[in-house]
């Protein structure tokens, strides 16, 4: 390997370990925030033209590894017979969710298809990209044989204005959401401490002994768990092998939080986060600006309306619904991000309790959202 890939590789894992430390000193990154701050510098770097030829590489290897390795460390230290008492809250969020995207994507079908060819292949991909992320994106390419120039286009936006939904969400959203909603109901955990959301925000003494070889036996078995994820979900078909990976981790992180040997390592979660940033700030660096000067203003206003719409709509709603803003939040980053994203927006949220409700949506869009996707994509041509 280049010596100027080793000094990248070396920036990506380093990088976070500093903010980390600023943020411990200096309450005004406290207040931004680690992951704010990762995707602002990840942001600088990937477009300031100082990458080495052929980063990107290194880039995509690492956005592939650190989820799928962050998850079970996350889930390790989760509370699941807890989540029960929110199950039907999240159910209720999930289907308010896929309705309010459905609804938004068709206002914009009729709403553009004069100015937009093939505006019936767009409302597919925003219906799959909005209920499951990018792997439905790319299928939905090739499901209903989408252009290249219009795949492109519309991923490019989708990835412009899902950076300023982030922004958002990470600093601000949460206090806007609770002007009208009201605040989530944290849950008693017996033996924990009261102040959860600083114990679990704090990396004091994740280096000490008692709590470093723990926690690297703890990553040993999350790159076991990954490892057989990633060969079970071959079992499957080849395009619904990355949602099958993040359910099989997903699966295998909860039931290991009943081992209490396991649940019992302490600063897991933390552990889980540092490479959650690592994935911000490697995933910031691979966003090109210059791809934003050829703007359609049609497409570019229909993914705002399909991103921005839904989500309003589904927090107006959840007013009436009486749905808490913690919630209404990470399900609807988890359809909008998809689930990579809920650690990120937990950790923004301070609120660890909602990840697996994230999960479990963001995996349900997943799941459907190429089926709606597609049916919804003929239904309107």
């Amino acid at each position: 390997m280049h010596y100027k890939f080793i000094i990248l590789l070396a920036f990506f894992i380093l990088a976070p370990v500093v903010i980390l430390y600023l943020e411990h000193y200096f309450s005004i990154m406290k207040k931004i925030g680690a992951v704010l701050i990762c995707y602002a510098v990840g942001l600088i770097i990937g477009n300031a033209g100082i990458l080495p030829e052929g980063a990107a590489k290194y880039q995509e290897l690492m956005t592939n590894l650190t989820i799928p390795l962050a998850l079970p460390l996350i889930l390790f230290s989760m509370d699941v017979r807890s989540w029960f008492s929110q199950a039907a809250t999240a159910m209720k969020s999930l289907l308010l969710g896929l309705f309010t995207v459905i609804l938004m994507v068709v206002a914009g079908f009729y709403l553009f298809r004069d100015q937009l060819p093939e505006n019936w292949k767009v409302a597919g991909m925003l219906v799959a990209i909005y209920t499951g992320g990018t792997p439905n994106l790319a299928a939905m390419k090739t499901a209903l044989n989408v252009d290249q120039e219009l795949y492109i286009m519309t991923h490019t936006y989708e990835l412009a204005l899902g950076a300023l939904y982030l922004v958002f969400i990470l600093s601000v959203g949460q206090r806007v959401f609770l002007t009208f909603l009201r605040p989530f109901k944290k849950a008693e955990i017996a033996g924990e401490p009261d102040n959860l959301d600083e114990a679990f925000d704090s990396y004091r003494g994740i280096l000490l002994k008692k709590n470093f070889f723990p926690i690297l036996a703890a990553f040993g078995l999350s790159v076991g768990i990954t490892g057989v994820s990633f060969l079970l979900s071959k079992l499957f078909p080849s395009d619904f092998s990355t949602a099958a990976i993040i359910l099989l981790i997903t699966t295998f992180g909860i039931g290991f939080s009943f081992v209490p040997r396991v649940k019992g390592i302490k600063m897991t979660f933390q552990a889980g986060m540092y490479l959650i940033l690592i994935f911000c700030l490697v995933v910031a660096s691979m966003a090109d600006i210059r791809q934003l000067a050829d703007i359609s203003f049609s497409l570019f206003w229909y993914v705002g309306l399909a991103m921005f719409g839904s989500h309003i709509l589904h927090a107006l709603l959840a007013r009436v619904f009486r749905l808490d803003a913690d919630t209404v939040i990470i399900s609807g980053s988890a359809l909008i991000c998809s689930p990579p994203f809920v650690p990120v927006i937990a950790g923004a949220l301070k609120n660890r309790e909602v990840i697996l409700t994230g999960l479990i949506i963001g995996i349900a869009g997943y799941a459907v959202g190429n089926y709606i996707g597609v049916f919804l994509a003929y239904l309107l041509r």
